[in-house]
């Protein structure tokens, strides 16, 4: 069986910028010493504890101790094989692989270049929809529909909207002329098979291409233009594919991507023509789900994007219908309320129209006003419990009360709870104790969701070994610290390194890194292989966390130098094991005789190791001084 090369692995290793890789998928802010922070891509959390060391090629979370390299992020990110991993992070840096035979059996794989040849076949497509819709006589009714909508041609171009031709073979001939085969074509969703061969999916309706966040295109919305359409629904959505993933995908990231970052707000609507409204009334924030409800895939894009978290607040808005199907779906959407740290907002326009009809009845301005008019979703919601209560009788009064103080956990500023308790006594009707009476009843009673069913308590998280929880006691500090500046420098502590033996630490967890460390050889200039080689000879994942850990987190003094630093730290681990020999040598003294043979020899010993310390610790004063 075939297999890459260990050198081009390495290579990949190399010229991979990690910080590149995971920023696709992570917004990054400094953090200081030559880290990057974001919230974690692989677990929830609310304050990023997601470090990434673009020098050392490394990333840890200190929330759920993933960890690992360029290759490793991408294939848990994606799901991936290794060789997949390496793959395509090599294609998207122009790395030429070579394969040698292993000698192994031969097993089914899935195609390396799979991914690569699907994207560059919707590419192909994308470019051959958009030709057909700007001058083909048959796209006429899409191009007219462009016009009505209020878009221009530039719109249409900046958005890469196309036309799918009526024959049902256009497409399949146009990708077949460029090399492309009918699995591939099959397993992109881009053509069917039938008794009669192979035909195009889409056939006579307009197209929105769909991106990832990087830009590439991964899918196709299509709308129904002619009533003999075989398709069933006004809008249909690509299918499932290796590359297309509808509860991860949202229409229109791949233009809102930096707005979103920059601004830490995401405007959330329900179609590709309001998407396209929005952006064309310069609100650059909007997105929309494909085919499904906004869930916890999409909300996971956002947070990574706006740094949702405790500290730094992101706003989520989302646009609804004002009928009733829109009434329930931003329940839906409260129900889901909490996967943001930032405060959830809802934008209804009273008369019931849509960001792309609204600008089209009334222009940009009034697209922009719609947004900037948002009310917190909870207060929307609150609008829509109270409508199911009775409030001429008390019982109702009661009960509707009992559901509204509910929604209180909704309010991100705590500061605005009283506030918003005294609007439900005066929108029902009663006096302001009761409502925060009922809010404290609510508080001692176990918390529900609104929909009325108890959260599930949260999975516990594994605790690791007592001897690896043991290494983060106070007394470990300069351990964690050596093997911090070995990890993140090797090269800086390789002349200082050679004086240092697995004897000078005490636990056992930095002993064995250690080991591993010098076995592999500290390297003379930086090397961004040296710490995934030596992560890939620790033997079990709790070692490896350790390591992942110590290549990420700042040294202490990281304000410093690191050329100062790095040997500051060993010559400090140096003087604590001299230290304890110290100590053990005086031990023995002062159960020894003056007059027994071995004093004079341990005397001579506690000398030596006196002007040891003080040799090093004048190292130490003079590199940090």
């Amino acid at each position: 069986m075939a297999r890459i090369k260990d050198d081009d692995i390495q290579l990949v290793r190399e010229r991979v910028r990690i910080d590149e890789v995971v920023e696709q998928y992570v917004t990054l802010r400094n953090a200081g010493g030559g880290a990057r922070k974001g919230l974690c891509p692989f677990h929830d959390e609310k304050t990023p504890s997601f470090n990434v060391r673009p020098a050392q090629g490394f990333y840890h979370c200190f929330g759920c101790g993933a960890g690992g390299d360029s290759i490793k992020f991408l294939m848990e990110i994606e799901g991936l094989g290794f060789a997949e991993a390496v793959e395509r992070l090599a294609d998207r840096y122009g790395i030429q692989l070579r394969y040698e035979d292993s000698g192994a059996p031969m097993a089914p794989r899935r195609d390396p270049n799979l991914r690569r040849r699907l994207l560059a076949a919707h590419q192909a497509a994308t470019e051959f929809y958009a030709q057909q819709l700007a001058s083909s006589p048959e796209a006429a009714p899409g191009r007219r529909l462009v016009t009505d909508r209020g878009f221009d041609q530039a719109a249409a171009e900046l958005f890469q909207m196309g036309w799918a031709p009526r024959s049902g073979q256009a497409l399949v001939a146009h990708l077949r002329g460029k090399g492309f085969t009918e699995d591939e074509l099959v397993v992109g969703g881009l053509a069917r098979r039938s008794a009669r061969g192979l035909f195009d999916v889409f056939q006579g309706r307009l197209l929105w291409p769909i991106k990832e966040i990087s830009g590439e295109t991964i899918g196709f919305g299509a709308r129904r233009m002619f009533d003999d359409d075989f398709m069933s629904g006004k809008y249909v959505n690509t299918s499932e594919t290796p590359i297309y993933k509808k509860t991860q995908v949202l229409y229109g990231i791949d233009l809102a991507r930096d707005p979103i970052r920059k601004q830490s707000q995401a405007v959330i609507v329900e179609g590709y023509t309001d998407v396209m409204a929005c952006h064309q009334a310069g609100v650059l924030t909007a997105v929309a789900t494909c085919g499904t409800a906004f869930g916890e895939g999409h909300a996971r894009v956002l947070r990574r994007l706006m740094l949702d978290h405790d500290a730094f607040h992101g706003e989520v808005i989302f646009t609804f219908d004002g009928d009733e199907a829109g009434q329930k779906a931003a329940v839906k959407a409260f129900e889901g309320d909490d996967e943001f740290s930032g405060q959830t907002y809802v934008a209804v326009e009273p008369g019931g129209m849509d960001p792309c009809d609204l600008r089209l009845s009334r222009g940009d301005e009034a697209v922009r006003e719609l947004i900037a008019a948002r009310i917190p979703l909870y207060r929307f919601v609150l609008d829509h419990t109270l409508e199911r209560y009775d409030l001429d009788r008390a019982d109702q009064r009661i009960d509707a009360v009992r559901e509204a103080v509910t929604l209180v956990s909704a309010i991100r500023d705590v500061s605005k709870v009283d506030a918003f308790l005294r609007e439900i006594a005066i929108r029902v009707g009663v006096d302001v104790d009761v409502v925060h009476a009922e809010h404290r009843r609510a508080g001692r009673r176990k918390p529900t969701s609104p929909t009325g069913s108890a959260p599930s308590a949260p999975a516990a998280s594994q605790a690791p070994p007592p001897v690896f929880a043991s290494f983060g006691a106070p007394e470990f500090a300069d351990e964690r610290e050596a093997l911090k500046a070995v990890a993140q420098y090797p090269h800086l502590a390789r002349a200082v390194a050679a004086e240092i033996t697995e004897d000078d630490f005490v636990h056992p967890v930095a002993r064995e890194i250690w080991r591993h460390m010098t076995a592999a050889g500290l390297p003379e200039v930086p090397d961004s292989a040296w710490l995934p080689a030596v992560a890939d000879s620790l033997p079990g994942d709790d070692l490896r966390r350790v390591l992942g850990v110590a290549a990420v987190e700042p040294l202490h003094a990281s304000e410093q130098a690191a050329a100062t630093v790095v040997p500051a730290v060993l010559a400090r681990l140096q003087e604590l094991a001299v230290a304890r020999r110290i100590t053990d040598v005086k031990s023995r003294l002062q159960r020894t005789e003056p007059t027994a043979p071995e004093y004079q020899h341990l005397a001579s010993s506690l000398f030596s190791l006196e002007a040891r310390r003080r040799e090093i610790r004048q190292r130490v004063l003079g590199a940090t001084g």
